[in-house]
């Protein structure tokens, strides 16, 4: 099959196709002829050699897809055979054939493009998990969102406005703004001409919001930690701005914050499949019906994912990159 990796690390030029076996899968995985793969950020940190893959996964990028089942291992019952399921996958997305394990898998509604389906599952478990699970989110708080035009902004918006939590976003535009307002978004904020800080405290009447979803880290942890109100949330999920952060721990105690954050990548089996049932019994149906859609950018072919990871760093996108396979 051809999949597209790397030898060295480097910038999206290192990425190439490269024809390689079709995994076999073993007890209780199967086989997926992959239609679409969805393209993130840890891919790219993936490539440049700062995100190594965890023992015994695929060392092919690629974290979600879509696409029919082709085969079955162990444990598997076989009338999956042939279904159009959607999955997360801990590498090996950016190929013909992807394994998966079947925990990890959820299946495509009728009407759910393939393409839409293979840009759900990363963003949607991480959101899920760490705005609800992790951070404890509840109908009538507020929440605010950096990075609000990106896949896990986009989403975080959405899935907030549905479960009725105001969404706070900052984006690097005005454009980008009016964008997030369409999206779902409460209020968007443009960082670059404004100080996220005192708007989140002018539109909160000083109260603050219950919770963070920081992408950022470094120096913004400490700003965030000023948007927050008494009893707040501060999740981590991404380090883009830096792995380190000075705070007031003084600050944490007196108004009785929570730091916290997560990576999925590297969580047990068992783990992601309670997270896929429990994604599957409370967000699933809003996918079915439609009220939950992922925020499409654009699709390149397998061959062209280079030009996909330039667009991802070139931060140009409006929700999800993914490549079209077949």
């Amino acid at each position: 099959m051809i999949a597209v990796g790397f030898s060295e690390p480097g910038g999206p030029e290192v990425l190439r196709p490269e024809n390689i076996p079709v995994p076999v899968p073993g007890p209780d995985e199967i086989l997926i002829k992959v239609a679409f793969a969805g393209v993130n950020r840890p891919d790219v940190v993936q490539r440049e050699g700062k995100y190594p893959p965890p023992p015994g996964a695929s060392p092919i990028p690629g974290l979600e897809v879509s696409g029919t089942v082709a085969d079955v291992g162990k444990g598997v019952p076989r009338e999956m055979l042939g279904q159009e399921i959607c999955a997360l996958v801990s590498g090996g997305g950016y190929a013909e054939y992807c394994l998966a394990k079947a925990g990890h898998c959820l299946p495509v509604p009728e009407g759910l493009p393939l393409d839409q389906a293979a840009a759900l599952p990363e963003t949607l478990f991480t959101v899920w998990h760490n705005v609800f699970e992790r951070g404890y989110a509840s109908e009538g708080e507020t929440m605010l969102v950096h990075g609000g035009t990106s896949g896990i902004g986009t989403m975080a918006a959405m899935l907030g406005a549905l479960f009725g939590i105001k969404v706070i976003v900052t984006c690097g535009s005005d454009e980008k703004c009016a964008a997030a307002l369409r999206i779902g978004a409460a209020h968007a904020i443009n960082y670059r001409t404004h100080d996220f800080v005192e708007e989140v405290l002018a539109l909160t009447d000083g109260a603050g919001v219950e919770l963070v979803l920081d992408m950022v880290a470094g120096d913004y942890v400490t700003r965030n930690l000023k948007c927050l109100a008494e009893d707040g949330r501060h999740v981590t999920i991404a380090v883009q701005g830096g792995v380190k952060a000075q705070i007031n721990m003084a600050q944490v105690m007196t108004r009785r914050h929570t730091l916290t954050g997560s990576t999925l990548r590297p969580r047990s089996d068992a783990f992601k499949t309670l997270l896929a049932d429990e994604i599957q019994r409370n967000v699933w149906d809003l996918v079915a019906d439609g009220d939950l859609r992922p925020i499409m950018d654009r699709r390149f072919p397998l061959s062209e994912a280079k030009a996909a990871h330039a667009r991802m760093e070139a931060g140009d996108h409006i929700g999800k990159i993914v490549l079209e396979v077949v």
